[in-house]
């Protein structure tokens, strides 16, 4: 029996109108749904607010179960919802699997959140008892975007559930079904109570609504640096805490010890991977100057070897950009940078939304393409003298997400990853990585830090109270 019905998925009525989900890779219409508009928000908020207390009091083990529960459903679902993922956000059938993954592995780690020791015993120079536990904020706020929906949505979800609270999700309307609608599906089989999770796909209205609700206050946020600082701005005049998962331009160091025979691989899927629409996406490829014309002729070709097309009729490498605006960005930064002097060394045409994968070479910082995000499979190469260089490139430029380092010396490697202030760090690999036992987040442009895994959790969706318990009234002098 399919999980997700059309009929029944969105149980609330709401004002925004209508909106057709889009399949990129051939324009058809794939699903209608309703969008949400400001008043949504605060009745959802408010219904998510008197919800939670119960929750809240539930035992640890009721919630985990409900967890666990929905990990097992998206393996069990798992061919339906593969079709989603592909066809609604442009995705491979592996990395649809890949999302699959980690959504289950989320859901697992958010169960064994729940048991967590919550607390600390302190001393106190008074004869009473003193404690701090952890307890759930209310309500969290999540806006999640298009590019991993299923991943960007339930890495939060998840652990905020497990902790006591309820969720109003507000997804990119552009994948509203596996970004919203197929986790509230997931999470109502698996036993989670009426009002627990709001799913109200919209647009920026929806967005600022959710952020100035007075029932939300805690916001967590993933998407463009640009939206994350009026987030971010929003949120602090409200005296609200917005975690902020951003964008990035990371780079991959390629030393003069590398194999260059096992680095290109690694290359091109840091940059090609769903079309280069990832905010960890390798962005800039610094490579030393002795191996730098081979690197580029071998990765140009590398590009020129894979296969573009509709993911879901065809066995193909990348599939299609999104949406034409953020093809016209991806084409313009290209063409801007190649007028500036950069070499097209692979790339750079598309035929509707399937945009090749592209190689640019004799690029500097002025290049566009180089020096900003672009959000699409672009990789430009940059040759660099010395170690010294490369950590200079590498740590430039206002992002802080990812990085990249190949050599055939591991403490060389790390020692350099020192040197480039990074949220993520990778020897011997590209910049892509996510597990779901793992801190993720940027430092600088690309967020406010790692709040995702374990530790991060807890301090993102709970509150610190301190408690103090005497046998007696305590005295005092008037």
């Amino acid at each position: 029996m399919p999980l997700l019905d059309p009929k029944t998925w969105q149980s609330r009525t709401l004002a925004g109108g209508e909106y057709a989900v889009t399949e990129p890779a051939t324009g058809e219409t794939l699903a209608t749904v309703t969008l949400a508009a400001a008043e949504d928000v605060a009745t959802a908020a408010r219904d998510a607010r008197a919800a939670q207390a119960e929750w809240a009091k539930a035992p640890h083990f009721v919630r985990a179960a409900v967890l666990r529960r929905a990990g097992d459903l998206f393996a069990a679902h798992a061919d339906e919802l593969r079709e989603w993922i592909v066809r609604e956000s442009g995705s491979i059938p592996g990395k649809a699997d890949f999302e699959l993954h980690v959504a289950a592995q989320e859901c697992y780690e958010a169960a064994a959140l729940a048991s967590r020791p919550s607390g600390q015993i302190l001393p106190s120079e008074a004869p009473r008892l003193s404690y701090t536990r952890r307890v759930p904020v209310g309500v969290v706020g999540v806006i999640s975007p298009f590019n991993a929906p299923l991943i960007l949505s339930i890495r939060s979800v998840a652990p905020a559930l497990a902790l006591g609270n309820a969720v109003v999700l507000k997804p990119d309307p552009r994948t509203a079904v596996c970004g919203g609608l197929a986790l509230a599906a997931v999470l109502a089989e698996a036993g989670l109570p009426d009002g627990l999770l709001h799913v109200l796909p919209g647009g920026p209205e929806a967005g600022q609504a959710l952020v100035a609700d007075p029932n939300v206050p805690v916001i967590s946020f993933t998407g463009s640096t640009a939206a994350g600082r009026a987030v971010g701005e929003a949120a602090g005049r409200l005296l609200k805490r917005a975690h902020l998962e951003l964008g990035g331009n990371s780079a991959l160091v390629v030393l003069e010890d590398a194999d260059i025979d096992a680095v290109i691989s690694t290359a091109a899927w840091g940059s090609f991977f769903h079309q280069g629409q990832i905010c960890m996406t390798t962005g800039r490829h610094l490579v030393h100057a002795s191996l730098y014309e081979e690197y580029v002729e071998r990765l140009a070709a590398k590009a020129d070897s894979l296969a573009v097309g509709d993911p879901h009729r065809a066995q193909v490498h990348l599939g299609p950009i999104i949406d034409s605006a953020q093809l016209a960005k991806i084409q313009g930064l290209v063409e801007s940078s190649t007028a500036r002097g950069a070499k097209l060394a692979a790339g750079g045409t598309h035929e509707r939304l399937f945009y090749r994968p592209t190689v640019l070479a004799g690029v500097d910082d002025a290049t566009p393409a180089y020096a900003e995000e672009v959000f699409g499979p672009v990789a430009p190469v940059r040759s660099f003298a010395d170690a010294d260089e490369a950590a200079a490139l590498a740590a430039a430029g206002p992002y802080g997400l990812s990085l990249g380092i190949v050599t055939r010396d591991t403490a060389r490697g790390l020692d350099l990853a020192e040197r480039i202030p990074t949220g993520i760090a990778h020897i011997n690999d590209q910049t892509v990585n996510d597990e779901a036992v793992a801190p993720f987040g940027g430092i600088a442009a690309s967020g406010t830090g790692a709040r995702f895994g374990g530790e991060a959790n807890l301090e993102a969706f709970t509150d610190v109270r301190w408690t103090t318990v005497r046998g007696d009234v305590a005295p005092y002098p008037f």
